[in-house]
C-alpha cells in the first residue's frame, strides 16, 4: 500500500491570540504603526474613542494608516443608536474590529455613563452590543473587568457575560482581571491595587467553552503569555508591550506560528523613517512619533542615552530623522540584535 506525504500545515490563529490593550494618550496612529513594524500579527487597538467625540467632534477620530490592520477601533458609550452610527462609520473607514470599553474606571468616564460602571447594567450593554452587530459584519467585542465595587463575586461576573453573549450576541470578551473601584482610587490605582485574579477567568473560559475569551492585567511577557494561551483563547498586553516594545519582535513566531526573522532594533528604527518623512511634510511633530519609541531599547547599555537624545531633541523645530540617526549612535552596534 502506497503511502503519501502529509503537507505541512500551518496553523491559523484569531487575531483575538494576542493583542496590545488600547491605552489613552499612548495608542495612538503613530504607535500603533511603529508597532506593526514590530508584529504583523499582533490585533492593535485605537485609544478609546467616544461616541460623541467622532458625532460631534470636529476633529477627525477615526484616522488610521492601511499599514495598521489588523486593527480595532474601541468606542466608550452607552447609547445604542449613537453606538451603532459609529459602528458604521468605523466599517466605512476600514476597521477590522468595533471593541466595546466596559472597564476604565475613571470619573470622567463614569459622568459620561460608559466605562467600567455599565458592568452594572448588563442588559443595556447588551443592547448597545446588539445595536452594532445589526449595522456591520466585523466582530464586536467587549473588554471588561471582573467586577466593579462590591459586586464582584463570580456569580455577578457569568450574569453579565451570559445576558451580553445570549441577549446582545457578543461572542468575544476581554477580561481584565481586576475588578474596578469607581470611587476612591484613581484610574492607575485601579491598573495595580485590585488584585489579580488569573484562575476567575480561567474559570469563566470553561464556563462559556463557546465564548472567545482573552485575558488583560499585569501580564509582563511572553513567558506569561504562553501560560494563559494554555487556558484561554488570547492575551492582551498593555503596558509592558508600550514601554518595552521590542518584546513584539518574538509575538509572531513564538505565539502565531511564524517562522520570519527577527527584525533588529535598529532596522525597526530606520523602517520607521519613510513615515516620519511624510509626517513630518504634513506638520506632524517629531516628538509625536518618537515618544513612542523610547522604549525600544529597554534594559540594553546605552538605552538612557538613547532616551534621553530623543527627549532633549526631537520637540525642537525642525526636528527630523537626523535626531533618531544620532540617537542610534549612542547604543553599542554589537548589541543590537
Amino acid at each position: 500500500m502506497k503511502t503519501q506525504a502529509t503537507p505541512d500545515i500551518t496553523p491559523t490563529f484569531s487575531t483575538a491570540r494576542f493583542s496590545v490593550a488600547p491605552m489613552l494618550d499612548w495608542t495612538d496612529r503613530h504607535c500603533r504603526y511603529f508597532h506593526r513594524i514590530l508584529s504583523k500579527n499582533a490585533l492593535l487597538y485605537t485609544e478609546m474613542v467616544t461616541t460623541g467625540a467622532i458625532i460631534h467632534g470636529k476633529g477627525d477620530f477615526l484616522a488610521f494608516n492601511e499599514e495598521e490592520h489588523p486593527v480595532a477601533l474601541q468606542l466608550g458609550g452607552s447609547n445604542p443608536v449613537d453606538l451603532a452610527t459609529c459602528a458604521k462609520l468605523a466599517v466605512e473607514r476600514g476597521y477590522d474590529e468595533i471593541n466595546l470599553n466596559v472597564g476604565c474606571p475613571s470619573d470622567r468616564v463614569q459622568n459620561g455613563r460608559f466605562g467600567a460602571c455599565l458592568m452594572g447594567e448588563a442588559e443595556l450593554v447588551a443592547q448597545c452590543v446588539l445595536a452594532m452587530k445589526e449595522v456591520v459584519d466585523i466582530p464586536v467585542t467587549l473588554k471588561t473587568r471582573i467586577g466593579i465595587d462590591d459586586q464582584d463575586s463570580y456569580e455577578f461576573l457569568v450574569d453579565f457575560v451570559r445576558t451580553v453573549s445570549e441577549k446582545g450576541g457578543c461572542d468575544n470578551f476581554t477580561i481584565h482581571a481586576r475588578k474596578a473601584w469607581l470611587s476612591g482610587l484613581s484610574p492607575k490605582e485601579n491598573r495595580e491595587i485590585p488584585p489579580l485574579d488569573y484562575p476567575r477567568v480561567y474559570q469563566l473560559k470553561k464556563d462559556f467553552p463557546h465564548l472567545t475569551m482573552a485575558i488583560n492585567g499585569g501580564i509582563k511577557s511572553l513567558e506569561e503569555a504562553e501560560e494563559h494561551l494554555k487556558y484561554l483563547d488570547g492575551v492582551m498586553i498593555g503596558r509592558e508591550a508600550y514601554q518595552s516594545p521590542y518584546m513584539l519582535a518574538e509575538v509572531d513566531n513564538r505565539l502565531f506560528g511564524g517562522d520570519v526573522p527577527i527584525i533588529k532594533r535598529s532596522d525597526a528604527v530606520k523602517a520607521m523613517f519613510p513615515y516620519i518623512e511624510v509626517e513630518l511634510s504634513k506638520g506632524t511633530y517629531l516628538n509625536h512619533i518618537s515618544r513612542h519609541m523610547l522604549g525600544l531599547f529597554q534594559n540594553m547599555p546605552g538605552a538612557r542615552q538613547w532616551r534621553r537624545y530623543i527627549s532633549e531633541n526631537a520637540h525642537k523645530p525642525g526636528s527630523g530623522v537626523e535626531v533618531l540617526e544620532a540617537a542610534l549612535a549612542k547604543i553599542p552596534a554589537h548589541l543590537d540584535v
